[in-house]
């Protein structure tokens, strides 16, 4: 047992229900500023004002959502099955609650004179404890879809488990490269294993290795992950308005649904924490802030600070590509993951896991017999996508437009550069006049 498994084990009963009650608090509240940030966001990117009205700066619109939905009416439409209608909810909300008992928040603190962890709990496995609640949260989706007996809400809900599985696959590769470098499944151990200074050139730097550098396929295929697992756009077809209304979410309303919009925001925070976590070194504070004041930055109750800053650089991202990409089709969506992310992942994980024992062993004859199976790998995928590329069939030829021809498709259109409209035979411009009646007035007519 390492210092940070005994800290925890030594935690007593009232500290670990304070840091449970505080995380509480903490993400509640994260989730009111998260719904305004969004919000001002989007506005500022589409030049509007956003929330100004509720609070200073619009700050308590949030809450004042949150109130109101507490308060409205909250039905259930006839015919629905009662129990997992009111379940299901309730079963995404605590999903999301609990994956951040395992999350650090910070280092080493002193709290009411107990030394502990800005963590709740950690265990060897943590990570896979992540993606498990993960996993209980699609069938919160998928039952609440089913219970409303509508065909909305079906199909929005086997949309989300289609998609939500398919991307945690991926998902799933992206974190056991990180797994397989770190040596490690634990939060803490793979935050400590970042810290250890990149080499260049055979010398050792003062810049951690943080595996967002290191692991960038995996980093970029966590990050694209990340909105197919909670249902953010370009990745929202499970409540995309144009077709299903508004998904599994369509029959419910009040507080079941405020339960529903606070996971989503939860999820998006949850994310963008285990990103933090496994990719962006965690509470430790940024290169070169972390050797100033020989470390001072990096200690106690700073970590909190750099922790929150990095997740919610993250949450920026999520708003910033909502402001910026269409929805996808779910056709092109689901090719994404099954097609390009999980096969080249697959290749990229043997390969990462072939050059880190080969790097043991130091053998060149294997090397370059790994080298040239990944090459073959790649060639089979990219010629795989170029035969279905090729299969397509191909759109039919536009019909020839002939000069002049306005009504070309039958729609009236105007001429090409350098081309003039053929002169009408009979057409003698006139001048109309209008004669309107409004409230038993006659007003005179005029020339257009």
């Amino acid at each position: 047992m390492n210092t940070y498994d005994t800290l925890l084990a030594d935690d007593p009963l009232w500290l670990i229900l304070l840091k449970v009650v505080c995380l509480f608090a903490l993400l509640l509240g994260w989730t009111v500023f998260n719904i305004w940030f969004e919000r001002r966001v989007l506005a500022r990117m589409q030049n509007r004002k956003g929330p100004n009205m509720a609070g200073p700066f619009g700050l308590l619109q949030g809450l004042a959502d949150g109130i109101k939905l507490f308060f409205k009416e909250d039905f259930r439409p006839a015919k629905t099955d009662r129990i997992v209608f009111n379940l299901a909810p309730f079963l995404v909300g605590v999903a999301a609650f609990t994956m951040w008992a395992v999350l650090p928040l910070g280092g080493q603190v002193q709290i009411f004179g107990e030394t502990t962890l800005l963590q709740v709990t950690d265990f060897p496995v943590s990570i896979l404890f992540v993606l498990a609640m993960g996993s209980v949260g699609i069938y919160g989706l998928v039952l609440g879809g089913w219970a409303s007996n509508g065909t909305y809400s079906l199909l929005g809900s086997m949309r989300a488990t289609a998609q939500m599985i398919s991307y945690q696959v991926a998902m799933g590769l992206s974190l056991a490269a990180v797994f397989l470098y770190a040596g490690s499944m634990s939060a803490d151990g793979i935050v400590a294993a970042q810290q250890k200074p990149i080499s260049l050139f055979g010398e050792e730097t003062a810049i951690p290795g943080w595996y967002a550098m290191l692991l960038l396929p995996s980093f970029l295929t966590y990050l694209i992950s990340m909105f197919g697992e909670t249902n953010r756009l370009p990745f929202d077809l499970a409540e995309c308005e144009s077709e299903l209304v508004s998904g599994h979410l369509t029959d419910y309303s009040g507080f079941r649904y405020a339960l529903f919009f606070l996971a989503e925001y939860i999820n998006m925070a949850t994310v963008s924490a285990v990103a933090t976590t496994l990719f962006l070194g965690g509470h430790r504070a940024p290169w070169p802030l972390a050797t100033l004041a020989e470390g001072r930055f990096d200690q106690g109750w700073w970590g909190l600070l750099w922790f929150m800053l990095k997740v919610q650089a993250l949450i920026f991202l999520f708003v910033w590509v909502r402001a910026t990409l269409p929805r996808f089709r779910y056709d092109q969506f689901m090719s994404l993951g099954w097609k390009l992310l999980i096969p080249a992942n697959l290749v990229w994980l043997f390969a990462l896991g072939v050059f880190r024992g080969l790097r043991i062993e130091r053998s060149l004859p294997l090397i370059c017999v790994t080298v040239a199976i990944v090459v073959l790998v790649l060639g089979a995928i990219a010629l795989g996508a170029l035969q279905d590329r090729a299969a397509a069939p191909a759109p039919p030829p536009e019909p020839e437009r002939e000069p002049g021809d306005v009504f070309a498709g039958g729609y009236p259109v105007p001429p090409p550069p350098g081309e003039q409209l053929p002169e009408l035979a009979g057409f003698v411009p006139a001048t109309l006049t209008v004669t309107a009646l409004s409230d038993g007035h006659k007003l005179a007519g005029g020339e257009l």
